[in-house]
């Protein structure tokens, strides 16, 4: 386990994996634009495919994607479903980087991340 994973948080084989979903979850440019229209609450698979100009099929891959990871949450109504970002998750990812912060701010004073 790396120096910055200990100082940042006791992470076990679980949080790792979490954290690596997430990460492969961020890196592609829809699912951030997801994401960023998410930000400002629910919406409907129908906004989101008229908002992003993309097609339902190639949304709904990036969406199981997001959701796959924890980012997302889904809700059912009649025929539609609503997505919305995960608050639980967002917390976890800010701990997880606010971490890695501490330990870069360290660095920069001249002490090592371990101390």
């Amino acid at each position: 386990m790396s120096s910055v994973a200990k100082i940042a948080l006791p992470l076990r084989e679980a949080s790792l994996t979490r954290i690596a979903r997430w990460c492969h979850a961020l890196s592609d440019e829809t699912r951030l634009q997801i994401i960023d229209r998410l930000s400002a609450g629910e919406q409907c698979v129908c906004d989101l495919t008229d908002l992003l100009e993309t097609g339902q099929s190639r949304l709904s891959f990036h969406l199981k994607t997001l959701k796959d990871a924890g980012i997302l949450k889904d809700r059912r109504e009649g025929r539609w479903v609503y997505y919305s970002l995960n608050p639980e998750a967002v917390e976890e990812m800010e701990q997880f980087v606010g971490g890695l912060k501490v330990c870069c701010q360290r660095l920069r004073k001249g002490t090592r991340c371990c101390d």
